[in-house]
């Protein structure tokens, strides 16, 4: 489902979803697209909540997805970063850095989600954080890790002392990266648009006679 905490368009619970999905035999649900890691991992938990009141468990009966973009999205709507003023043009102050993705990753395995990837916005080092994060439970070690594990070891080579301190997971995993832009707002207003399938507006030719 391409949705968030929030639930769907017709006023379906993220919940609801999980429970319908799973209803009619599928072995994956999930979510992916229009919300960020955080919301992501929000309704993956709203979907384990339904799955366990109809008596499923999501890492043997159904299986739980996730696949979110890679941009922050805690002002978005029901209908996900497509309401925000910055799509899709303006998204890259949103990026999330590689250490939030791992941290996401494994909070959301902890939490139980078992299918893990990325949608718009995913960089190649943003897969491979996900990768390095799951390294134990995959079995497999991702190419070219060893030269920054763990956690940003090649920093331990920079001239400067400060830098080289900072090659700990403490420093990387509760940095809160500034934007660097002088008068850039922490949240955006989302234009709730509110458009679903169907609607006139999204008529793109009039119909021939």
């Amino acid at each position: 489902m391409c949705i968030g905490p929030q639930g769907d368009m017709h006023g379906v619970s993220t919940k609801e979803c999980a429970k319908q999905l799973a209803g009619t035999g599928a072995e994956i649900i999930g979510v992916n697209c229009h919300f960020g890691l955080n919301e992501t991992l929000e309704a993956c938990y709203q979907m384990k909540l339904g799955l366990e009141e109809i008596g499923l468990d999501c890492t043997k009966d159904v299986f739980l997805m996730a696949q979110p973009i890679i941009y922050h999205t805690p002002d978005a709507d029901v209908q996900g970063f497509i309401d925000l003023p910055e799509f899709p043009f303006a998204l890259e102050p949103r990026v999330a850095t590689r250490w939030e993705v791992q941290n996401w990753a494994r909070a959301s395995y902890d939490m139980g989600v078992r299918y893990i990837g990325g949608c718009c916005g995913f960089q190649a080092y943003h897969i491979r954080a996900v990768s390095e994060e799951l390294e134990k439970e995959r079995g497999v070690r991702a190419e070219g890790s060893a030269k920054h594990e763990p956690w940003g070891k090649g920093l331990e080579m920079h001239t400067k002392p400060w830098v080289r301190a900072r090659a700990t997971r403490e420093h990387w995993s509760n940095i809160s990266p500034a934007s660097g832009r002088p008068f850039s707002g922490s949240l955006s207003k989302p234009d709730a648009w509110g458009v679903t399938a169907g609607d006139s507006a999204l008529k793109q030719q009039a119909e021939r006679a």
